[in-house]
């Protein structure tokens, strides 16, 4: 298996692990701390966040000295062992800190993104982009699957042992690609011996660029929106159907990760130019229609709308990491992804708030007007920002073009 290949299996693990309470964490609050407050899992959540978007940028920096792969072994233990402690803690104060701890030493993860970029060629940046997107997006499905089925036949903690154990398989896999591919504990400015131009160039950040700026600031207006229709939806869901069913839950809510599948088919088999200004428009759209649907309080009409929903997400997310990259230089690629990554996690962190706020003040549903309120005006300043590029040439590849033969290559290798 090759270094690239492995890296993928890697993120998909640790997504998969790392997503498990994300649909269920208002039950996880109450099965095991009685604490039902949605202002207190608004605020717990903006915290995760604000976890990781304060510490990505510190792992950057000491991977300029550092290989990654060395990093993430010494990280990813320090999560397991916090995790092994979340899973028996019993205590809320203690399990905020102890479940902020794991966050910080998890947060380095986020390199594996820009550090499987660097190992490929620019004009495969669109494949690249588009197989990170659908990878969280599956690894949201087994995530939510396996979180389900724990809620529904453990205890609330024993997903933190299921953490714990993906921590310890990293690990194993790390210590496998430092013995077999004789990675050295330092980078240095040599790439030789991973095989790639610049897998390991590491330059000081520059200052934020206009272009950085304009997408960073749309896509933390597009993450705040999304993310106001997804923490209670496993609630809201088990209030329209009368059923307390984890795993029924666990499947609605992946919904949008199964459309993120099919986008990827339907890119593989689509020929010509693409214009990413037009598609992230289109996937406004069909999201605004996804949010009306599935605040219109029917079953079917919910399924419908997760369906839009999903591939509204896919088009606008992927598409506009393509043109953060477009413009990058990939001695930049961590830097720039960073600053993408703390706008998108300041995003999430006023939704987190938002959101508690909107569940106790006015209930459910209001989650989704809310959401369609956000994605209208992140619409608005995507077109004020980049309407310049409506008129542009489109380019000439189609998103994912190869990433089938790239998932199917991760598998067979």
């Amino acid at each position: 298996m090759s270094l690239k290949h492995t890296l993928i299996l890697l993120t998909l693990v640790s997504v998969i692990a790392d997503t498990m309470l994300l649909p269920f964490y208002p039950q996880f609050f109450s099965q095991v701390f009685a604490e039902s407050s949605a202002t207190h899992v608004g605020a717990y959540i903006a915290a995760c966040c604000f976890t990781v978007m304060t510490a990505f940028p510190l792992w950057a920096k000491v991977a300029r000295y550092v290989n990654e792969v060395h990093l993430w072994i010494y990280t990813q233990i320090a999560a397991g062992c916090l995790g092994l402690y979340c899973a028996q803690v019993d205590s809320l104060v203690n399990f905020w800190i102890a479940s902020q701890l794991m966050l910080v030493f998890k947060a380095s993860y986020l390199l594996i993104y820009p550090y499987v970029l660097r190992l490929e060629e620019k004009d495969k940046h669109l494949n690249v982009a588009g197989l990170f997107s659908v990878l969280v997006h599956f690894g949201a499905i087994g995530g939510a699957l396996v979180g389900g089925l724990a809620l529904q036949f453990f205890s609330a903690q024993s997903v933190y042992y299921v953490m714990a154990g993906s921590d310890a398989l990293q690990v194993l896999i790390c210590l496998w690609l430092v013995m077999a591919l004789k990675l050295p504990l330092r980078n240095t400015s040599s790439s030789a011996t991973l095989g790639a131009e610049h897998l390991i160039v590491h330059a000081r950040a520059p200052l934020m660029s206009a272009w950085v700026l304009r997408v960073s600031l749309v896509s933390m207006v597009f993450y705040f929106s999304a993310f106001l229709a997804r923490p209670y939806f496993s609630l809201y869901w088990e209030m329209i159907s009368g059923t307390d069913q984890k795993l029924i839950s666990a499947l609605v809510y992946s919904i949008p990760a199964w459309i993120a599948l099919g986008c990827l088919w339907f890119n593989h088999n689509a020929k010509g130019p693409q214009n990413h200004f037009q598609k992230i428009v289109l996937g406004s759209a069909v999201a605004l229609m996804g949010l009306i649907l599935q605040g219109a309080g029917h079953e079917l009409a919910i399924v419908i709308g997760r369906c839009l929903f999903g591939y509204g997400l896919y088009q606008i997310m992927v598409r506009l990491e393509v043109i953060l990259f477009e413009r990058s230089d990939p001695a930049n690629y961590a830097s720039d992804f960073s600053k993408i990554h703390f706008f998108q996690n300041l995003g999430v962190i006023a939704a987190s708030f938002a959101v508690g706020y909107i569940v106790d003040g006015l209930g459910l549903v209001y989650t989704f007007a809310a959401s369609f309120a956000g994605f209208a005006i992140a619409l608005a300043l995507f077109y004020t920002l980049f309407k310049t590029q409506s008129t542009t040439e489109p380019t000439d590849t189609s998103i994912n073009a190869n990433t089938n033969l790239e998932l199917s290559g991760a598998t067979h290798d």
